[in-house]
């Protein structure tokens, strides 16, 4: 097996490993951290890639971002070392029936696929046109996605603000 197939699927495993923890664990702080290092799994998988760009990106907007945002959320709200509640197991069923079923169905797609070599030019993948491209307001512009990325963070900021403040009743 070649060494890019090895890095590859050691990338993909550390993802789908972190990934699962982030989930299973019933300490909420854990559960972020493993997020963090999901994320950090995604941005290394994008390295890989040779998109360093994007990978600029997935470190940091949700990396640096998100994820911090949500770490000071658990943190303000005092939280951060009960466990959570164990799941129903009515809930663990449906969830395992939802990852089987989309697992199926992605496998079902991608067997069914012709995978045939593309002609095309490949893409340009320099700071410089993606940069004009993004701010682009033409047929090939990406302005309405950045601005959603924002409004995105600008939605975490607010609700990490609304879960830190603490209502406390007047005294009279």
């Amino acid at each position: 097996m070649a060494v890019s197939a090895v890095l590859f699927y050691s990338i993909s495993a550390f993802i789908l490993v972190t990934g699962l923890l982030a989930v299973t664990t019933r300490k909420i702080f854990r559960s972020a951290i493993w997020l963090l290092f999901s994320l950090i799994g995604i941005a290394g998988l994008y390295f890989w890639m040779q998109m360093e760009f994007i990978a600029a990106v997935q470190v940091v907007v949700y990396v640096g971002g998100i994820v911090v945002l949500i770490i000071f959320s658990i943190f303000l709200t005092q939280q951060s070392g009960q466990e959570m509640l164990k799941p129903f197991r009515k809930r663990i069923l449906v969830s395992l029936l939802a990852v089987l079923s989309g697992f199926s169905l992605t496998y079902q797609f991608i067997y069914r696929y012709k995978f045939v070599p593309s002609s095309h030019v490949p893409i340009d993948v320099r700071v410089a046109n993606i940069g004009s491209q993004m701010l682009s307001t033409s047929a090939h512009g990406y302005i309405l996605p950045f601005e959603l990325v924002s409004i995105l963070l600008l939605a975490a900021m607010i609700g990490c603000i609304v879960i830190a403040i603490k209502i406390n009743p007047v005294k009279k």
